[in-house]
């Protein structure tokens, strides 16, 4: 199997049309009807259902579309780190970060930068699941998250067990020591969007389904920080945050954690292709 074949194939995938996908890729027609056909031999497997009115995915190809992007995208990758290192501009690591990281974000990178001092770092702000398909598709090198993933090329390590705090008004009953959500069915919910923060999300509403509560919801949480304020300021609401958000109560609110305690656990994406080596430093200096 070469790399040009899975180019054909993902051209012609994505088009569904031989003679666009020629012309895409800037070669004959016959050229890549060929080595189609010479990939499907190889693999033993049919890719595509070809009529002549139509071309479509078969259930093998649609399966293979993904797996032949994800490695085209890490031959893509090698070959801009091979550009770096012929220019001399290699040493840039791309992490994807989550909020409320912190201390552990500084002292991380901290200890890369004292390993590798010309290192160039990028952060990039984002989602679990938006983070596990960039580390898949070579567009980051490595995230931190929380909560589980499962997505394939993707290598979870587990690092941290990270507990959560509610925030609600100072002036609330249940402000002065760990609470139960169900001494808060007063208030309003308020969360991120599922999509947002997939773990916390879930850990919170299967909490209180634990305890037969049925929450009223207030509007999503975009921004924990902007939230924080608007329970400070009089907003008849609780929201919970990762942590416990030192500097909460000049704010006007109050934070505790809950009773029982509820955690979610942080991980370190990387690609499951990568060096063991370069996955075991980055766990050691981010745990």
């Amino acid at each position: 199997m070469e790399v040009r074949q899975l180019r054909y194939f993902v051209a012609v995938a994505e088009e569904l049309h031989f003679g666009r996908a020629a012309e895409r890729l800037g070669i004959v027609q016959p050229a890549v009807s060929q080595q189609i056909g010479r990939l499907e031999r190889e693999l033993g497997v049919r890719l595509l259902d070809r009529t002549p009115r139509r071309v479509a995915l078969t259930g093998d190809g649609t399966r293979l579309l993904a797996e032949a992007r994800a490695a085209l995208a890490a031959v893509d990758r090698v070959s801009e780190v091979a550009g770096q290192l012929a220019s001399g501009r290699s040493g840039l690591f791309r992490l994807g970060t989550s909020p409320g990281l912190g201390e552990r974000l500084l002292r991380g990178v901290a200890a890369l930068r004292s390993s590798a001092p010309d290192l160039q770092l990028r952060l990039v702000d984002g989602t679990a699941p938006g983070h596990a398909r960039a580390v898949r598709r070579g567009e980051l090198d490595a995230a931190l998250v929380r909560g589980e993933v499962e997505v394939p090329g993707v290598r979870a390590i587990p690092l941290w067990t990270e507990e959560l705090s509610v925030v609600l008004p100072r002036s609330h009953p249940a402000a002065g020591a760990p609470v139960s959500v169900r001494s808060l069915t007063d208030l309003r919910l308020r969360l991120p969007r599922r999509d947002a923060d997939p773990a916390l999300h879930a850990a919170v509403l299967a909490r209180c389904t634990a305890e037969g509560m049925d929450p009223l919801r207030g509007r999503d949480v975009a921004n924990a920080e902007d939230t924080v304020v608007e329970i400070g300021a009089g907003d008849e609401a609780w929201t919970v945050v990762h942590g416990r958000h030192e500097g909460v109560s000049s704010c006007g609110a109050a934070v505790v954690p809950m009773a029982p305690p509820l955690t979610v656990r942080g991980h370190l994406l990387v690609p499951t292709a990568g060096p063991d080596a370069c996955a075991q430093a980055l766990a050691e200096a981010f745990a």
